[in-house]
């Protein structure tokens, strides 16, 4: 398996919304609307960081960030989310690699951290954890987890971007 990744191109646009598309098609606990999300978080400008796995030319997976607000003020963290991957590669590694590359932009970016809503069994090998005093209002503790990449574990309420109530 020879599996590129890279950052978005604009010629990539349809390739990830279909991608996303079929990655959550029958997954649990969704509502569907992550090709939604991630289009808006694009036309509002804050898709930070949008990475594509290639594999013979094709795009088989999608990672994006977009910053998020905290209730304390600290700036520099990020919100990971949706991972999308196709579902004949899923469970091969493709979204470690997307989540690999996207904390190394991360990093070199010096952004001080990152959260995301996921499964806590899939997301502690990256280093994510559930945090005490860092919470996203309205879903159970456990599945919001953080990493800090650098400085203190900040507190409050996190706030999503508000194209993640994108719909259409």
């Amino acid at each position: 398996m020879s599996i590129k990744i890279r950052k978005e191109q604009p010629s990539d646009i349809q390739g990830i919304y279909d991608v996303t598309v079929a990655a959550f098609l029958d997954a649990p606990h969704t509502d569907h609307t992550e090709q939604f999300i991630v289009n808006a978080l694009r036309k509002s400008g804050a898709l930070s960081l949008s990475l594509v796995a290639e594999e013979n030319g094709s795009i088989i997976g999608h990672i994006a960030l977009s910053p998020v607000t905290i209730s304390d003020g600290t700036e520099g963290w990020y919100g990971l989310g949706p991972v999308s991957v196709v579902p004949g590669k899923q469970g091969k590694g493709v979204g470690s690699m997307l989540i690999n590359a996207a904390m190394q932009e991360l990093k070199h970016a010096k952004a001080q951290g990152c959260v995301l809503l996921g499964e806590p069994g899939y997301y502690h090998r990256f280093g994510f954890k559930a945090q005490q005093g860092l919470v996203l209002e309205g879903v159970p503790a456990d599945y919001f987890q953080a990493l800090v990449l650098q400085g203190d574990l900040p507190q409050g309420s996190v706030t999503y971007h508000r194209a993640f109530s994108a719909k259409g």
